[in-house]
């Protein structure tokens, strides 16, 4: 049977555009990536340092993560995979605890031994959960204190989901917590230490490496190519329009956020689609990297369980890739997801700089701003969806009501939560559905 081959415009040149593409092209369709921005991977775009380059905003991937692997395997890039061994803390109340193990966390004195034993026992229920349908009807909050009592949400899980999520922290899903939950689990050595995955000279290695697969198989990768406008013509073909200029296809792939899928689509789709494209919420991230000539502690990931902390973590990645990748610089990462509405979002790099130094000499007294050599703020206006009850009733699915055009957005991923491994997985699954078809 001789296939029809067809010519497919991919909005995002993300993880999940890329995947998908790459997968196309080399069936031999016909593909052109368009991508707003100036560099390739999305939110694991990269920028240079003195020495490798390094990611925006923090990235790893769990050794559970296999479609990530999948994909560096057929770009070649298997040797630059390092596996690590990582530290993971929690400051809370003014103190620094050690939480990578279980024995760390029988050693965790925030909590009375009963709690420990009780947090202990709720991450093993969790990670047992296999009907996450069922936990569709409860929040987070909910099941968490159902799960482990009052005072263990208090210390523990209120403070993250409040940093993480803000304004929607008492209506996220419990599916989102779960997910979290059992993947930290599955990304365990022996020992019981997580063990994480990370690419020497960033992540945007792999993006760059696919996008080069894409073009190799006849594909086009364009950069600085932001879509205004989507149109299906009277043959059943599109049009995708942007300043740059249009490209006619046969088919489209958006991988953006949802909302901007219902822009570029604003002039002829229907009301009731366009809402239901709207009807997900995102959060922003703003995300400060510093740049210092020592290190701030021995721990990787420090979760902050500080209400009065702007950032929901504090994030060493020296800690994990070696400084001596970045002209012996220690890399710190500050992340803050909030409301695009923010006045911290609103301020500019120079303002969030100032508002962030004296939280980081509280939590490290020893700090001082001489440390820093460099810093640069990066910020992500759809960075993550609002996961709520109910959650897969609201997604949208992957193929519109209009034949021709797809949805492949990190709203779609559920129940995991949106990342590169699961960009991948929905990326090259659309794309063998439709090379299928």
């Amino acid at each position: 049977m001789t296939q029809t081959l067809s010519s497919f415009t991919i909005i995002g040149g993300g993880f999940s555009g890329l995947s998908a593409a790459y997968d196309l092209a080399r069936a031999g369709h016909k593909v052109t990536v368009l991508e707003a921005d100036r560099y390739l991977g999305g939110l694991a775009g990269a920028f240079d340092t003195d020495g490798e380059r390094l990611d925006r905003f923090y990235h790893h991937w769990f050794t559970n993560d296999l479609d990530v692997m999948g994909l560096i395997k057929d770009t070649g890039l298997t040797d630059d995979v390092v596996v690590q061994p990582t530290n993971t803390g929690v400051y809370y109340a003014g103190h620094f605890f050690k939480l990578s193990t279980p024995l760390d966390l029988l050693k965790f004195t925030a909590l009375p031994f009963i709690d420990r034993i009780r947090l202990g026992v709720l991450t093993l229920r969790a990670r047992h959960v296999k009907d996450w349908k069922a936990l569709e009807n409860e929040t987070a909050a909910d099941w968490l204190r159902k799960l482990g009592g009052k005072n263990v949400f208090r210390v523990v899980w209120e403070p993250l989901l409040a940093g993480k999520f803000g304004p929607y922290a008492e209506k996220i899903s419990a599916v989102w917590f779960w997910n979290k939950l059992k993947l930290r689990g599955g990304s365990r050595g022996k020992g019981g230490e997580e063990r994480l995955v990370y690419m020497k000279g960033s992540f945007a290695r792999l993006a760059e490496a696919t996008a080069a697969g894409i073009e190799k198989a006849g594909g086009k990768v364009m950069c600085n190519a932001p879509v205004t406008q989507i149109t299906q013509l009277e043959d059943g073909r599109w049009r995708v329009a942007g300043p740059w200029g249009e490209l006619d296809s046969d088919k489209v792939i958006a991988t953006t956020a949802l909302p901007l899928v219902a822009d570029m689509l604003e002039n002829w789709a229907a009301p009731e689609y366009l809402s239901s494209l709207r009807r997900i919420d995102y959060l922003a991230n703003v995300c400060l990297v510093l740049q210092l000539d020592r290190s701030l502690s021995s721990t990787y990931w420090l979760n902050v369980n500080d209400p009065s902390f702007p950032f929901v973590g504090v994030i060493e990645h020296t800690n994990f890739e070696n400084a001596s990748s970045y002209g012996g610089n220690h890399i710190v990462y500050l992340s803050k997801y909030l409301p695009h509405t923010d006045a911290l979002y609103q301020m500019n790099d120079q303002d969030i700089l100032e508002f962030s130094l004296p939280y980081i000499q509280k939590m490290f007294p020893a700090f001082s701003r001489s440390w820093i050599r460099q810093y640069n703020v990066w910020k992500a206006r759809w960075s993550q969806p609002v996961v709520e009850k109910h959650y897969s009733s609201l997604i949208p699915d992957q193929d519109s009501p209009y034949p021709g055009l797809h949805l492949c957005s990190m709203a779609q991923i559920y129940p995991e939560d949106r990342g590169t491994n699961y960009a991948i997985r929905e990326g090259r699954k659309i794309a063998a559905r439709l090379i299928n078809k």
